[in-house]
């Protein structure tokens, strides 16, 4: 990186800082555009469905495509297999000719969540020089993204392609605020397919200094009731986690919690928890009544026998315990809910859908098996469809990334 460049990386984050949140990513991209001579430099960010790319606009005019509120429009951009679809879900850049002038498109990630694509026309075709200055323009991009994203809905009004229900909102907010993270030892992804009427689906992980912490976990029920059960459940089990408590104290304070507090008598939520240890790959998991987890291991794709265990708020005097296995280099874990398993996705081979999607990062393998779930049972589902998938590398320390994602550390791995 030259002085200029960093001059105006520089310049970018003084911009984004000077902007207000919901013009900050214009004010950066106007400084992308002097700076490389660019004839255009729009961002587009990606659709919460994960099928689509949306690309935000604020202007009085009249006739814009797409969504409207105001003065904003959303203009939402199918995935077709093409060169944009490509780019995002390879993460990887991708040049286009034009009619006198080559359009770049650079992924904006961080940690392996892709956040969108910075799309760029330019008068000439860009050289290896100039496509890697744009990459490290659009990882500086993710972070301004990220910053500003927390002070605005802007972001989170663009990505929604359908109106969100009250329960669909409610469990919007339990979830983690990226879906993706990556790092040395691990590479994780989790996705939730909402059921028409939400499920009280959930997953959330947390990576401390030397340990990965993660949960699935399935309310009772649909609608409000069930994401309000789902509320009490995670708030529990993220109190404990936070306070350095085990797995096993964490399943039973949610267990009273939910049978003390919960407003629909009865209630409960299975859930898979867990801890690895990222220096050693030992993973403890404890199971409340939820789908076993999967273990995906040199071809094969096979349930873990763990300990019983009742859902947390059926008894809540109920001890629970753990079990423990090693992770090797090349092992993937898949935890799911019974939204995979429901009566109109029961013809789904899940072993069969996992091996044939090891090869995909874990980014990529949970959208491809909630298309699998989607193309079995049918574009509704009846319960909610939550996916988490960890591939486990070993050798706890740095990551080596370009542009803010890793990009075929998994399928080496498991070649």
């Amino acid at each position: 990186m030259d002085d200029n460049e960093q001059a105006v990386l520089t310049g970018m984050l003084q911009s984004a800082e000077e902007a207000a949140p919901v013009e900050a990513v214009h004010a950066v991209t106007g400084d992308i555009a002097t700076a490389l001579n660019a004839l255009s430099v729009s961002l587009l960010i990606a659709d919460l469905s994960g099928r689509a790319l949306v690309r935000l606009t604020h202007q009085t005019a009249t006739g814009l495509p797409g969504r409207h509120q105001g003065e904003e429009a959303a203009e939402v951009l199918p995935f077709d297999g093409g060169p944009y679809e490509q780019a995002l879900r390879q993460q990887t850049t991708q040049v286009l000719p034009g009619d006198g002038w080559h359009t770049v498109l650079a992924p904006v990630a961080q940690r392996g969540e892709a956040i969108g694509l910075l799309e760029i026309d330019l008068p000439d075709e860009p050289d290896a020089a100039v496509i890697a200055r744009i990459n490290r323009t659009a990882h500086a991009l993710a972070f301004v993204v990220i910053a500003n994203r927390r002070h605005t809905d802007l972001f989170e009004w663009g990505q929604r392609s359908t109106p969100f229900s009250l329960s669909a909102e409610i469990q919007r907010r339990l979830l983690p605020a990226s879906f993706t993270c990556e790092a040395g030892a691990f590479a994780l992804s989790g996705w939730l397919e909402p059921a028409a009427s939400v499920g009280g689906d959930t997953f959330d992980y947390s990576v401390a200094r030397d340990v990965l912490h993660l949960s699935v976990t399935d309310a009772m029920g649909h609608g409000v009731a069930s994401a309000l059960t789902a509320t009490l459940g995670v708030g529990s089990l993220r109190n404990t986690r936070r306070r350095g408590d085990s797995l096993v104290t964490q399943a039973e304070g949610a267990n009273r919690a939910l049978a003390e507090h919960a407003n629909v008598r009865g209630a409960y939520v299975t859930a898979v928890l867990g801890r690895i240890d990222l220096a050693t790959g030992r993973c403890e998991l404890l199971n409340a009544g939820h789908v076993p987890p999967v273990l995906v291991r040199e071809g094969r794709a096979e349930p873990l026998e763990l300990p019983a265990n009742f859902p947390l708020g059926m008894f809540p005097d109920e001890g629970y315990r753990s079990g423990e296995i090693l992770l090797l280099p090349g092992d993937r874990l898949v935890i799911v809910t019974d939204g995979i398993r429901e009566r109109n996705a029961a013809d789904l081979d899940l072993p069969a859908a996992l091996i044939s999607i090891a090869h995909l990062h874990p980014r990529e393998a949970v959208r491809a098996l909630s298309d699998a779930v989607l193309a079995t049972a049918g574009p509704v589902l009846a319960d909610d469809a939550t996916l988490l998938i960890i591939d486990w590398y070993g050798g706890h320390g740095p990551r080596s990334s370009t542009a803010g994602a890793d990009i075929g550390r998994a399928s080496t791995l498991r070649q």
